[in-house]
């Protein structure tokens, strides 16, 4: 055991004196900690399980566990690696292999450890994995065990913290030691060791004094032929001779009384089209344009002689006469008049009557061939019944007729569909024949 003890205060001496000072690194500090000892819970997981212990609720008590006191010295070895050693003291009945006591006894024990951190110094708080080897002695007989588990290092201060270590020690001469959990709760400081001196900066030395310039401009007072006004070397601190005021002087200002830029050599930005944007905003520098094209003409993007402002086809060529849209043959406007013309009906009803479906198809065949085009569907009833009525009909049969050419695969984003009832006749409402007339679905092709 003296020998044991004697190679851990060695081994303490020599690291103290072996690593530098970081703040990152933690200064060597003592501590006293308040321990127990756990020899019950160990003992019924040898011989049952873990799981069974837990399952039962058997880990010993408070009042199972044996009370005991601890010295402690702490050394940073490294940003995330302390050195740790302690010296402690219970007494208890000591559960020894093949032994009986009498009385309590005083269990001495001492142990070197490392404690691997997860954070360093910086952090207030520090949580490590502890392990080591330890020594004991009690009632004349020597023992070592291995200590190892978990632990919490809690700054209060710059100088001050508390720790807390769970540890299960593993005992290496069996016939001697026992297995147990150990808890230490601990407070500790590195005012044993004095203050940290604080790091004295040297200031650096005075600058030389600077020459007098009294017009600031880095030309002093004594090589300055405008010691009072702010110049340029190249002048002998006077002046730039500057007409226009734009900072270029007039030797090297190429329209030394119009204000311009430097890599214009002194003239203003220029604007080569005259379209009142200059040349570094202007995307068409050459062609006469808008500021909101960036200084381009307005675009034709079908080329169709219909500026995008005015096309409402900007994609597809047509003509001026139609907004910048292909006009639509006047054999396809006849195929769908002819269909219109052709819708029916069942009597009273907005289902469409199979004599219909023809004409339909043709238009479904034309919509197919000129994708660009849209159709709109307008639904009219004469002035026979209710207005209400008669609109909703209008509404309902417009829609039949959609639904159709959307059942057909046209997509209804092309399709428009309104009811109109009997506000548009077209013939007079007093005859059957101008009735049948006002009994309509329109139909109409267009590009937009």
């Amino acid at each position: 055991m003296k020998k044991i003890l004697s190679a851990l205060f060695i081994c303490t001496l020599m690291i103290s004196t072996a690593f530098g000072q970081d703040d990152e690194i933690r200064p060597p500090a003592f501590g006293i900690s308040f321990t127990l000892n756990d020899f019950v819970s160990p003992a019924r997981i040898r011989s049952t399980s873990l799981s069974h212990v837990l399952a039962n609720n058997q880990m010993a008590k408070l009042r199972d566990m044996v009370p005991g006191v601890a010295i402690n010295y702490f050394k940073g070895l490294s940003k995330h690696i302390d050195f740790a050693a302690s010296l402690g003291g219970s007494l208890l009945d000591y559960p020894m292999t093949d032994k009986t006591f009498i009385a309590d006894h005083l269990l001495v024990t001492a142990d070197a450890q490392l404690n691997l951190k997860m954070t360093t110094e910086k952090y207030w708080v520090q949580p490590y994995i502890t392990a080591g080897l330890g020594a004991q002695s009690y009632y004349g007989y020597y023992g070592a065990y291995i200590p190892m588990g978990l632990g919490l290092k809690v700054n209060l201060m710059d100088e001050e913290h508390i720790f807390l270590t769970s540890q299960y020690r593993v005992p290496v001469t069996t016939e001697t030691s026992s297995y147990h959990l150990f808890y230490s709760l601990g407070f500790a400081s590195t005012n044993f060791f004095g203050k940290k001196k604080p790091k004295v900066v040297t200031p650096p030395p005075p600058p030389p004094p600077t020459p007098v310039d009294t017009d600031k401009d880095g030309i002093p007072d004594d090589k300055d032929k405008c010691p009072t006004v702010p110049g340029l070397a190249k002048y002998d601190g006077c002046p730039i001779p500057d007409t226009d005021k734009d900072g270029i002087n007039d030797e090297e200002d190429k329209c030394p009384t119009i204000p311009g830029l430097a890599r214009y050599q002194g003239c203003p930005i220029p604007d080569t089209d005259k379209d009142g944007i200059n040349d570094e905003e202007d995307k068409c520098p050459t062609v006469p344009g808008l500021a909101r094209y960036q200084g381009c003409p307005i675009p034709d993007t079908d080329g169709d002689g219909v500026n995008d402002e005015e096309d409402k086809c900007p994609n597809l060529p047509g003509v001026k006469e139609n907004q910048g849209c292909p006009l639509i043959q006047e054999e396809v406007k006849k195929k769908v008049d002819y269909a219109a013309h052709n819708i029916l009906f069942v009597t009273g009803s907005y289902k469409l009557a199979p004599k219909s479906f023809k004409g339909l198809n043709d238009v479904v065949k034309i919509l197919n061939e000129n994708p660009e085009i849209k159709l709109s569907i307008d639904g009219h009833t004469d002035n026979v019944g209710k207005e209400d009525k008669n609109q909703v009909l209008s509404e309902n049969r417009a829609n039949a007729v959609m639904k159709y050419f959307v059942s057909k695969g046209i997509s209804e984003s092309r399709i428009t569909s309104s009811g109109h009832g009997d506000t548009m006749p077209i013939a007079d409402n007093k005859t059957a024949a101008g009735r049948q007339k006002n009994r309509r679905v329109e139909l109409k092709l267009s590009y937009y």
